[in-house]
């Protein structure tokens, strides 16, 4: 599936970049408070200026690029679905983030009960982390760490691996990754805190691993 191109209609004045449009035809708040009127025109204007970061979100965590565009598919009808629901008082950005990593957990199990029955899924198809291909000068060293990394984190337990990701791949603040779990921040710290010293121990003992 390729990715989402919903656009809204063209601009007067050529207004190319996204958050640019938004500023043009109104802003964020603007939009919002008309999508949850029911305006699909302002939710496309949404979608367009999210549609990239909602993506990169998501394809950190899955390696499959179509996966990943059919899930911020499924989270943006998601969103459209709830938008009536939708605290004006919250961040926008957090909110999706939030509805994208449920989606995300679905798609992760989804794929778990296809290992169960079938023993093995697909090459790329498991979680989580978009596997970039390494310098060739690094090559062999860089696909085994990426492979311990990768088999690592989804070893974790699932608050604490998706806390790690969202401050340390997606950059999020304690705020917002708090805020998108639903957690309060020393909770989230704690989270964090433990993911690390579990990774860092699991990723040391799979180095020492010989491989099959």
């Amino acid at each position: 599936m390729k990715p989402i191109a919903a656009q809204p209609s063209a601009l007067p004045g050529q207004v190319r970049s996204p958050l640019r449009r938004i500023a043009f035809i109104g802003g964020f708040d603007d939009l919002i408070a008309r999508a949850q009127r029911g305006d699909r025109t302002a939710f496309s204007a949404l979608m367009t200026a999210h549609k990239d970061d909602l993506y990169r979100f998501v394809r950190r965590r899955f390696a499959d690029a179509d996966a990943a565009s059919d899930i911020v598919q499924e989270a943006f009808v998601a969103a459209w679905g709830a938008m009536a629901s939708f605290d004006p008082d919250r961040s926008f950005k957090t909110w999706l983030h939030a509805i994208a990593l449920n989606k995300c957990r679905d798609a992760a199990r989804r794929a778990a009960t296809r290992r169960g029955f079938w023993g093995q899924c697909p090459e790329g198809e498991d979680l989580r982390v978009a596997d970039d291909a390494p310098s060739p000068e690094a090559e062999t060293i860089g696909r085994e760490e990426v492979r311990i990394l990768r088999q690592a984190l989804a070893a974790l337990p699932e608050h604490l691996r998706e806390a790690l990701m969202l401050t340390a791949v997606d950059g999020l603040s304690q705020a917002a990754a708090s805020a998108t779990l639903g957690c309060s921040v020393k909770s989230l710290e704690y989270r964090v805190h433990r993911a690390r010293d579990l990774l860092s121990t699991e990723m040391e003992r799979r180095a020492m691993e010989p491989r099959s």
